[in-house]
């Protein structure tokens, strides 16, 4: 009975103390734990975090969301105040952690401000854009091939399309290649670079429709080769690789920031690279 009644006043005190809070005082907190209060700026902060993750994975965001946000942010309040009970908060370890989540949030603040003052232009994207395009210029080839681990084996192979064999056939049956084998050794259309050189360089002397006369040995085994068709390089749209392309030159931006940073600190540690 003692208990209950000091349980009631406790309680009723807190309400009566909540009571001569400002309004917005109030209003900037979702919960008082303990004393302590719980800001809304922390659920918002979470809040944004978390819609941001579930709208980058295509996920629909529940109505209830806020409100789960809000249970966690307090109750997430509530174990820390446990864990600074127990005296968590002074171990090395806590510390350590700490630095490290300090260092982190910083870096992520600074890689944030730095993209900032440093956008990344439309002429930028165009010109990396143009520059691209021109390199992937020339000739992309669709070939087929048949990959065997021994040479008889391969011109054994190369016998068998002399004499009237498919090629698509023997491919599914005999090609230790996982990703076209089963496509009859089709391997689609591909610049001549994408291949290792020596079965670059004997796929592009074949004729269309042609079938290399002698086994092709490379790095992986001995490959017969037929090339089924040529066409002018393709390369997307821009719309369709802009982003890409934003990325790659920002972590250049990134790149030459860094090295920046590492020239005019002085420190006696030497990097690997």
């Amino acid at each position: 009975m003692k208990k209950t009644l000091l349980a009631t006043c406790a309680s009723l005190a807190l309400v009566t103390s909540a009571a001569w809070l400002p309004a917005t005082a109030n209003a900037q907190n979702v919960a008082i734990v303990n004393g302590k209060p719980v800001s809304k700026a922390r659920v918002d902060a979470l809040m944004a975090q978390v819609t941001r993750q579930m709208s980058q994975r295509g996920q629909p965001v529940p109505p209830d969301l806020e409100q789960r946000v809000r249970d966690q942010v307090v109750e997430s309040e509530m174990f820390a105040q446990e864990a600074e009970r127990r005296g968590l908060a002074a171990t090395p370890e806590y510390k350590t952690q700490m630095e490290l989540s300090r260092q982190n949030i910083l870096i992520g603040l600074l890689v944030t401000d730095v993209q900032k003052k440093n956008p990344i232009s439309d002429a930028e994207i165009q010109a990396e854009y143009d520059r691209y395009k021109a390199q992937a210029g020339g000739t992309e080839y669709r070939a087929r091939h048949i990959l065997v681990e021994k040479e008889e084996d391969a011109k054994a192979l190369i016998a068998q399309l002399k004499g009237g064999a498919k090629f698509e056939d023997l491919a599914k049956a005999n090609s230790k290649d996982p990703g076209s084998a089963e496509n009859g050794g089709d391997l689609d259309f591909a610049a001549a670079g994408t291949y290792v050189p020596e079965f670059s360089q004997a796929m592009t002397a074949l004729q269309k429709g042609a079938i290399t006369e002698t086994p092709v040995k490379t790095q992986f085994g001995y490959h017969i080769i037929k090339l089924e068709d040529t066409r002018p390089a393709q390369f997307p749209a821009l719309a369709e690789v802009k982003e890409q392309i934003q990325q790659r030159l920002f972590a250049q931006k990134a790149d030459a920031f860094r090295k920046d940073i590492r020239a005019k600190t002085k420190t006696d540690y030497k990097f690997a690279n």
